[in-house]
């Protein structure tokens, strides 16, 4: 009999994004086949302890279901190549950019990939500045006040006028000591997957998140029941291909390894298309936009997580 491959599915953490992480970490280990893995839960508290000393002869390879800070930004990531395990998923480097939302705009400006207008700035600069309406002036009104570094829209605001944009800017303050903020755009929001090694990743059809109110926020994504997902998005042809196309290029610009979510605007009066955000470890569960993209796309849940330890076996290997 084939001895099992111990997976070890790695979840919880210090972030605030800690129940999301939670859920995934579930459908995972529920999903792995029986045959070929024996899933080993490691679960991180809220303060960051871990329930075991994680050791190369403890485990084969770890599925680090962590999402948000202590968890998708590289730090877990740089513990585990220390260690010398394998691991699913973008390595340090690609993990730490695309956490950082001033850092990975910097990335794909870089690589001419267009992102909405947007400025940043950090706490001492807003909090010393005489006018803060200044650093705000070559954008127009909606904006969305976010934290540098968070995910799941936790800490984000829409904000309509400057009183809001004040409350805004201290509640993403409370998160990470850099805020940045974005013109609103009236678009429609898309997501395209991306699963592959450095040098010959794939795009999944892209999907469309059908939002409901002004944006979507984390009870959108997370509490209410009536937001859906179409997938795969009803989209001219162009657009398909010019999704796929930079979900692509974004992932080579952070050097992405494994698996990201590439998600987009798609304005309504111009047709534009503006990358939002890249995500290294987005929502896991057989549910989430990036499994049902892959699902719309030919590769099952099981399979694509097969194919993700494939590859974090395969990095180790090399």
């Amino acid at each position: 009999m084939t001895q099992r491959l111990r997976v070890g599915v790695l979840a919880g953490g210090r972030s605030a994004e800690h129940d999301v992480s939670l859920q995934s970490a579930e459908a995972v280990l529920d999903a792995l086949p029986k045959d070929a893995y024996e899933a080993i839960p490691i679960i991180i508290d809220r303060e960051g302890r871990w329930p075991v000393d994680l050791r190369r002869d403890l485990v084969d390879v770890v599925f680090p279901v962590l999402h948000g800070p202590f968890g998708e930004d590289g730090v877990v990531q740089g513990h585990l190549e220390t260690l010398g395990i394998p691991y699913v998923g973008c390595g340090v480097l690609a993990s730490a950019v695309a956490m950082d939302k001033v850092a990975m705009r910097r990335a794909f400006l870089a690589e001419g990939i267009p992102v909405t207008p947007h400025v940043w700035f950090t706490r001492h600069e807003w909090r010393t500045a005489t006018d803060p309406e200044s650093l705000v002036k070559s954008l127009d009104w909606p904006m969305f006040v976010k934290p540098a570094n968070m995910g799941s829209s936790i800490g984000i605001s829409r904000v309509t006028s400057m009183e809001e944009l004040r409350t805004a800017v201290e509640l993403a303050f409370g998160y990470d000591r850099v805020v940045l903020v974005e013109q609103g755009v009236d678009a429609r929001e898309l997501i395209c997957g991306v699963l592959g090694d450095y040098d010959t990743p794939q795009a999944s059809v892209p999907g469309e998140i059908n939002v409901i109110g002004d944006w979507n926020d984390y009870e959108s994504k997370y509490v209410n029941t009536a937001t859906t997902v179409t997938i795969p998005a009803v989209l001219p042809d162009r657009v398909v291909e010019d999704v796929r196309e930079l979900a692509l290029r974004a992932y080579r610009a952070i050097g992405g390894y494994g698996l990201s979510r590439a998600d987009f605007l798609y304005e309504r009066d111009t047709g534009r298309l503006y990358l939002l955000e890249i995500n290294t470890m987005p929502g896991f569960t057989a549910r989430s936009v990036y499994a049902g993209a892959w699902a719309a796309s030919g590769v099952a849940y099981p399979d694509l997580l097969r194919r993700l330890i494939d590859l974090a076996l395969e990095r180790g290997a090399r």
